[in-house]
């Protein structure tokens, strides 16, 4: 601690011992009934209450909260309070409090206090409380903050979360607000059609439910390793077997991957499972949960729409993968182009693969990934990545063209598609015709703002499929891919006893709040990111 922070630190502790002597404890904990602050600006915001000069009226409020701010003129001292639904002026005057006011200068900012008093307007006009009473009920021992500065900053607000809600009230107070009304609007979207919300094991014997390196851990009494779960999605489907037609879940998943301003360790994840539905049906289904988490937030904090480059208004694009390609290349890249038309690089893929990768300004990383594909089907999801990804933002734009709109990417590979069900052979043929050279899945995903915002697809309930899926899920492994699935033994027992036709999704809840309230990293809606100890 440095002189500063201790000489401060030995002020305020000595005026918690002055707390004592007038008998007050500086750690209380008996304040009775209290009003919010916000009950009385709805009670009295548009009402003109008496002013200094006049008769204040009204009903008596108790409230409680933070000093964030005082004013001392002498015989007045003008504060601000502020508990979780707002903020009010304080009036206080050593007429009213008598004795009691020297006390005032006890009080630093940061305390927790206790006031009783009447609704009044100062001569500006300003909403306040004329206090009758004032009594100290927690010592703050460390200064309020009161600004952040600079990146060197930005750590310091995610580590000490409580003073960062202090420091930026109300906004990122009201960013968690956000998240939680989001969380209880994808519920109440669920609930109102009848799915079931479950809970599933965290903490699992195998690998599975999506491509991700899991976090390891050990169980002492079972002498056994476990992992924590990367996806919910085998044991949901486990239940779609057992007779619960419609289930979803709300729950953290960890995934032992590297941070980003997209990813954290640990997140939330929302999967749900519906039986007898496609993943067709499923797109329609996600632009009305969306829309409606949305909503649920604009209707109480409309400044999170301000300034917006994307919306959310219906119906949203689907563009089959192929096309997003053929469609990128043709705007970006014309050579390129001609060895993409028509399907003719994938039915010579390593011949196109070389081409793609002598192209100019391709990175070191990027003809890396190129140099890995191993089948058609895994180059043309490499293409997607490279040449067309990053730019659905800029491609897909609403009429007006201001504003990008929600993109769902349809049909992907089955050879990155593990769990997905393959497109039957003759809708592949209607749509892609004979003989192409891959394979495709009834799977989407979403974009928005060029964030993936979530995936979905028609699900696997052939159990032989699914077993040789597995398989080459290990032998994945063997190469040297540390986020292969496991092979489920237990999960293939369940597809035997039969999946009616099912559709599943998932949905990064992170990534929507980020995108609903604007923010630009995931850091700044988890209240705890994962960050280094503290040094």
């Amino acid at each position: 601690m440095s002189d500063t922070h201790r000489n401060l630190d030995e002020v305020r502790r000595a005026k918690a011992d002055a707390w004592r002597a007038a008998g007050h404890s500086p750690f209380g904990n008996d304040t009775g009934p209290l009003h919010t602050i916000a009950s009385i600006h709805t009670a009295h915001g548009d009402h003109d209450t008496a002013t200094l000069d006049g008769q204040h009226a009204g009903t008596e409020y108790r409230i409680a909260g933070r000093l964030i701010a005082v004013r001392d003129t002498g015989k007045l001292v003008f504060a601000k309070l502020r508990d979780g639904t707002g903020e009010i002026q304080l009036f206080l005057s050593a007429r009213d409090l008598g004795p009691a006011f020297a006390m005032l200068k006890e009080l630093d900012l940061g305390d927790i206090v206790m006031a009783v008093g009447r609704p009044m307007r100062t001569r500006a006009g300003e909403l306040s409380v004329m206090v009758k009473g004032v009594r100290p009920l927690t010592k703050s021992l460390r200064p309020i903050p009161s600004e952040w500065y600079g990146l060197g900053e930005v750590e310091t607000r995610y580590r000490q979360r409580y003073a960062d809600m202090i420091a930026n009230w109300p906004d990122v107070p009201d960013v968690f607000r956000a998240r939680a009304a989001i969380v209880k609007a994808l519920r109440a979207w669920f609930d109102a059609r009848d799915f079931v919300e479950v809970e599933t094991p965290t903490l699992q014997s195998m690998r599975g439910g999506a491509n991700a390196k899991p976090f390891q851990t050990h169980h002492n009494a079972l002498d056994m390793d476990l992992y924590l779960r990367v996806a919910p999605e085998l044991y949901l489907k486990r239940l779609i077997v057992g007779g619960l037609d419609r289930v979803y879940e709300i729950g953290r998943v960890w995934r032992n991957e590297g941070l980003s301003t997209r990813h954290n360790p640990e997140f939330t994840i929302l999967e749900f499972y519906q039986a007898y539905a496609t993943y067709r049906e499923l797109m329609d289904e996600t632009e009305e949960l969306v829309t409606a988490a949305d909503d649920a937030v604009l209707a109480r904090w409309p400044k999170f729409a301000e300034g917006r480059t994307f919306t959310f208004a219906r119906p949203w694009r689907r563009v089959r993968m192929l096309d997003a390609i053929t469609d990128a290349l043709t705007k970006r890249a014309p050579a390129l182009a001609d060895v993409w038309a028509k399907g003719e690089g994938l039915r010579q893929w390593e011949a196109a693969r070389a081409a793609f990768m002598a192209a100019d300004g391709l990175q070191k990383e990027h003809r890396d990934y190129l140099k890995k594909c191993s089948t058609a089907g895994e180059l043309m999801f490499a293409l997607y990545e490279l040449f067309a990804e990053a730019h659905l933002t800029d491609d897909y734009r609403n009429d007006a063209g201001d504003k990008s709109v929600p993109v769902f990417i349809v049909d992907y590979p089955f050879d990155v598609s593990p769990l997905a069900r393959k497109k039957d052979a003759d809708k592949q043929v209607a749509e892609y015709g004979d003989a192409f050279p891959v394979t495709f899945t009834d799977r989407f995903e979403l974009f928005v703002e060029g964030r993936e915002l979530a995936n979905a697809f028609s699900e696997l309930n052939d159990p032989d499929d699914q077993a040789e899926r597995f398989r080459a899920q290990l032998a994945n492994r063997e190469k040297g891919d540390d986020e292969a699935m496991d092979f489920d033994a237990d999960y293939i027992r369940a597809l035997s006893y039969g999946m009616p036709p099912t559709a599943g999704f998932g949905l990064g809840v992170d990534r929507l709040v980020m995108l609903i309230t604007g923010q630009k990293s995931i850091r700044d809606v988890v209240l705890f990111p994962q960050l280094r100890p503290e040094t």
